[in-house]
C-alpha cells in the first residue's frame, strides 16, 4: 500500500465489552483497504485513553461497555478529542436512547445486528462530517420529531437551573458518579443536590424522582 493509501485511511478504534465482536469487527475491517484498526479496548475509561494516545478518526462504541458508561465516554471524547468522532453500536432496541447518545456527541448510531457494509458506510459517513442511523434508528428519529412539542415554561419552578438539571439526568438513568462526570462536579456534590431535590419534592428515592421528572417531560 503506498503512503497517500496510508494517509487516507479511517483510523479505528473498537471499544466493546463481548471478545468475539471485538473480534469480528477487528477482522472485517482490517481485511478492507479503508480502513486502518489502531486498536479495542472493553471499558469506557481506556476508550478516552485509547483515543488521546492513537487519535482514531472514529470509535466504535457499545452503549453498554462497563466502567464509565458509554455517553459518559462518548461525551469525554466528543469534548476532549475535537478530531474523532464516535458512532455508538448497541443490541439495545431502546428508542429513548438515542437523543442522550446525540446529545453527548455521537454522530452515529446503529443496532448490533447491522451488517459490516451498514457499519462501514456509516463511518465512512461520520468521517465525512455526516449524521449516520440504521433504518430502524432513522425511524425511531422521526417518531421523536413527531412527538415534540413546543415548551411551555419551566417544570418544577421550585428548584435551581442545576438541580433540574441533575433531576433531567436522573429521569435519564444515569447514576450519581455518571452525572458527577457529566458536569464536572464532586459525588459529594451531586449527593447534595439529590437529597435538596428529593425535600423540594417531597419524594423518598430516586424512581419516584425520576416518574415524576418523565411525567413533567424532562429526560429523553
Amino acid at each position: 500500500m503506498d503512503s497517500h493509501s496510508e494517509r487516507t485511511r479511517t483510523r479505528l478504534l473498537i471499544a466493546d465489552d463481548h471478545p468475539l465482536y471485538r473480534s469480528g469487527l477487528r477482522g472485517a475491517f482490517g481485511a478492507d483497504p479503508r480502513f486502518e484498526v489502531v486498536g479495542e479496548v472493553s471499558t469506557g475509561t481506556d476508550a478516552v485513553a485509547a483515543s488521546h494516545r492513537l487519535r482514531p478518526h472514529v470509535v466504535l462504541m457499545d452503549i453498554a461497555v462497563p466502567g464509565l458508561d458509554g455517553l459518559s465516554t462518548t461525551k469525554a471524547i466528543a469534548s476532549k478529542c475535537p478530531g474523532t468522532d464516535v458512532v455508538i453500536l448497541t443490541v439495545l432496541e431502546d428508542s429513548n436512547a438515542l437523543l442522550p447518545a446525540i446529545r453527548a456527541g455521537a454522530r452515529g448510531y446503529l443496532l448490533k445486528g447491522s451488517g459490516v457494509g451498514d457499519i462501514a458506510r456509516a463511518v465512512e459517513t461520520v468521517r465525512r462530517g455526516g449524521l449516520a442511523f440504521g433504518p430502524v434508528v432513522s425511524e425511531w428519529a422521526i417518531d421523536h420529531l413527531k412527538e415534540t412539542r413546543p415548551e411551555i415554561g419551566k417544570p418544577f419552578p421550585e428548584l435551581t437551573d442545576r438541580e433540574r438539571a441533575v433531576l433531567e439526568l436522573i429521569a435519564d438513568g444515569r447514576g450519581n458518579d455518571a452525572i458527577a462526570y457529566d458536569l464536572d462536579v464532586s459525588v459529594k456534590t451531586v449527593r447534595n443536590y439529590v437529597s435538596r431535590i428529593f425535600a423540594k419534592l417531597r419524594v423518598a428515592e430516586r424512581g419516584q424522582a425520576a416518574f415524576y421528572a418523565r411525567k413533567a417531560g424532562l429526560g429523553s
